[in-house]
């Protein structure tokens, strides 16, 4: 590609990119992601077969995030949510700190065997109503959905689908996997947990805790969908298992377990269907476009010839470079074109496993400093705009600077350990 269509395009995805973590105007992310592959499509600077290429590599991306919103938008209008809110309330025993500690605990959970994103779509609407029936301040106990969806989203090859991105066809074995990265999870679950408390200690130590939440009847549509989501959880362990595609069981466990509950209840489909957050989707089909962009023009493969460089110049620091590098892009850039693009890159044969591992940790971890760095935290953003919660870049990044370093520097070494 001609120098000046190269810069041409980057004058096309860099600010599209920023559209996507500003939000200028307030637009929803999708809107700047869809008009910045439009215009890399219009102006020539990428083939319209190119274009959809692009948009096909996200399809399990799509299916997998179609099956979560649709289980999640069912257990949420079947009362499930508030009927875990109230359990979660009656064992916090009135202390704001057990609380937040057991919400921290079913945030792990969660996120290692449902993925982040599920925590994101799952859990936080969960969270919400907790806070609601304790009569407690949201804001503490939301934060731990945003960053706990990050900081296990490497305890398991399912835990991220980034990871399944970033390994592809190089995927280890479960055993090898939980070899490598046990220990890198355990520091980035232990530390991001005490940096966030810290930050969060004078609201927990300002207020007390209602104890008289009722725990309201759990309808057997609600149960239906409390036994849909364990059915998606057994689903992906035993398709990561078998080193299958996540995104199709996903999706067919969700409509199947919709369909039941609605043949059940006698209901329509149109109002769940009204309530999905359906704008996610052309967010991630215009950002797989804008990565195949970056793939044409040639950048992808500058930046493996870069850290090939880096790998023999300096074989004991490449990966941390690439770790904290890789880290610093996906707050820039969010992690899903990083994860991509890290992809293309890690499938480069003269990469080291070490460097590998630290590109992983960096996509996975790095996130948890801006709003917008994974799309588990956009998803977790459109949840709390639901309900009328509106948390700001700035008030993230405050706590993303305390939270992350530590959690990111601790897992990078445990991967050298």
């Amino acid at each position: 590609m001609p120098p000046h269509d190269t810069l041409l395009a980057f004058g096309i995805i860099i600010p599209a990119t920023a559209g996507v973590i500003i939000r200028p105007l307030r637009w929803p992310e999708a809107i700047w992601a869809i008009t910045g592959a439009i215009a890399l499509v219009a102006l020539g600077l990428l083939p319209a077969g190119d274009a959809l290429t692009g948009i096909r590599k996200g399809v399990d991306v799509y299916l997998f995030l179609i099956g979560m919103m649709l289980i999640a938008e069912l257990a949420r209008r079947e009362g499930l949510f508030d009927y875990l809110a109230a359990y979660a309330v009656e064992h916090a025993h009135g202390s704001p700190q057990r609380l937040f500690l057991l919400v921290y605990a079913v945030g792990t959970l969660v996120t290692t065997f449902l993925s982040n994103d599920a925590t994101a779509i799952v859990l936080t609407p969960a969270v919400y109503a907790a806070t609601r029936a304790a009569g407690a301040s949201p804001l503490p106990y939301l934060f731990i959905c945003a960053f706990i969806a990050n900081a296990a989203s490497f305890v398991l090859p399912i835990s991220n689908p980034a990871n399944l991105v970033v390994f592809g066809e190089r995927m280890p074995q479960l055993t090898d996997w939980l070899r490598q990265f046990t220990l890198p999870s355990l520091a980035a679950i232990v530390l991001t947990y005490a940096a966030l408390r810290l930050t969060q200690r004078h609201r927990l130590n300002e207020e007390r805790l209602r104890t008289d939440a009722t725990r309201p009847h759990l309808s057997r549509e609600g149960r239906f969908a409390a036994f849909g989501i364990v059915a998606i959880a057994l689903v992906l362990l035993t398709a990561s298992a078998l080193d299958v595609p996540l995104g199709l069981p996903t999706f067919i466990c969700g409509v199947v377990t919709a369909a039941a509950i609605l043949l059940i209840g006698r209901q329509s489909p149109w109002p769940i269907l009204k309530d999905i957050s359906w704008g996610v989707l052309p967010l991630v089909a215009g950002l797989f476009v804008m990565v195949e962009a970056l793939s044409r023009v040639g950048a992808i493969g500058q930046l493996s010839d870069l850290l090939g460089q880096a790998v023999a110049q300096w074989p004991a620091g490449a990966a941390w470079v690439a770790g904290l590098a890789t880290a610093v892009l996906t707050d820039i850039a969010n992690n899903l074109p990083v994860g991509l693009v890290a992809g293309s890159v890690a499938a480069s044969d003269h990469l080291p496993q070490s460097v590998i591992r630290a590109i992983l940790i960096g996509v996975d971890l790095g996130p948890n400093i801006s709003v917008t760095g994974s799309l588990a935290t956009i998803l977790w953003l459109t949840a709390l705009r639901r309900e009328k919660i509106d948390v700001t870049a700035w008030q993230f990044l405050k706590i993303g600077l305390i939270v992350t370093p530590p959690a990111l520097l601790a897992a990078l070494a445990a991967t050298m350990w």
